[in-house]
Parts: structure tokens; sequence; C-alpha cells
């Protein structure tokens, strides 16, 4: 099986061959199009989001630990894929600085939050800060990546695949270890037309 270090480099290379960023510094954005020059959009992006924001997502902190320290980033767009084998993904702008120290690791760890973790949300939605400050995390059991104190759960995975998806990189991990708190918590953080929620149901 890949080792970690084969899985980053593997990553990296994917990267380069797609056009996506594989440093740090901010790239600009690529030119990604469905559609020629001389031809209307099919939709408008303000009303793609208008409509999409109607789905409600959970949100996770997507981590991992590397040379410079660890790196992380807030992230709605998160799913379970495959149970045999045991598969996440998770997508992320081709554009993102963070992605470059993630896929240097070749692993991650998938932080779920609570109801309760807004703020934490947003601290790691912002760029160019240090998204760690004053955060409680211990390593992963098997990759080392940040596993967020407090969490909900928590997903320890290796990277699998890298595919392009227009604007934004599908990132396959396969699960190595998680873990969840005891039941009876104070439930999940939602995210639902641009704002945080929570849960209640019967």
């Amino acid at each position: 099986m890949m080792g970690h270090a084969g899985m980053a480099a593997t990553a990296v290379r994917h990267l380069r061959a797609a056009g996506a960023p594989t440093a740090v510094e901010p790239l600009p954005r690529p030119a990604l199009r469905a559609v020629r020059e001389d031809e209307r959009a099919p939709v408008d992006p303000a009303e793609f989001r208008r409509v999409l924001g109607h789905f409600a997502s959970g949100v996770t902190l997507v981590t991992a630990a590397g040379e410079a320290g660890p790196a992380g980033f807030a992230c709605q767009s998160f799913a379970s894929l495959s149970l045999d084998p045991p598969l996440v993904a998770f997508m992320v702008a081709r554009t993102s600085t963070t992605w470059p120290r993630i896929a240097a690791a070749g692993t991650f760890c998938v932080n779920v939050l609570g109801a309760e973790q807004g703020a934490l949300c947003r601290a790691f939605a912002v760029s160019g800060a240090d998204k760690f400050a004053g955060v409680e995390w211990t390593p992963a059991p098997v990759t080392g990546a940040p596993r967020v104190g407090g969490v909900p759960a928590w997903i320890d995975c290796t990277i699998s695949a890298v595919h392009t998806g227009g604007d934004h990189l599908i990132v396959v991990g396969r699960v190595e270890a998680l873990g969840a708190a005891e039941e009876g918590g104070g439930g999940p953080l939602l995210f639902y037309r641009g704002r945080f929620g929570g849960f209640s149901g019967g």
C-alpha cells in the first residue's frame, strides 16, 4: 500500500497536471469555462448560489500536519463516499492556499463541528490568519493530522485520489481511523442560506 509520502507525491503530480496551484502562495484563478467565449453561461452565478443555498449542509474543518505547522480550512462540501473500501470526499477550490499544504502532507483529518462551534468555523474560514491560535487539538491516531478538541466526530484519512471538478478539486480520502462523541451531545452545526443553524428533531 502506498505510504503517506507516496500519496502526497501523487496528489501534487495530479495538481500540476491539472494546472492547479501546488505552492502555498496564492495564484491567479484558472480560466475554466463550461461554454465557449461566444456562448451564454448556462446559469447565472448569483442564481446558482441562491438556489443551492437551500440545501442545508453540515460543516467541518479539514486539517493536516506539516513541516510549517498545522493547516486547515472550513469545509461544507464533505460527504461519505464508499463503505468498502471506507472512503470519504471533500471539495476544495483550486485557488485555495491551504490545500497545497494538505496535499503535501498526503493525509488529513475531517473534524465535524457541533452546534456551538460556529465561531471556530468562522476562524478557519479566514485566509492568511493563524487559524490554530488558541485551538486545542491532538494528533489523530494514524496520520497525526490535527484532531480538534470538542468536535462531535472526526475522520482520519490518507489521500486516495484527486479529481478536477470545474473550479474545484474533488479529494477522495481512505479512512484509517474515526471516532465520535457519546450520544446526547448538542447536535450538529448546520449551514443554510448563508447562516449557521442547529437541528431539532424528534
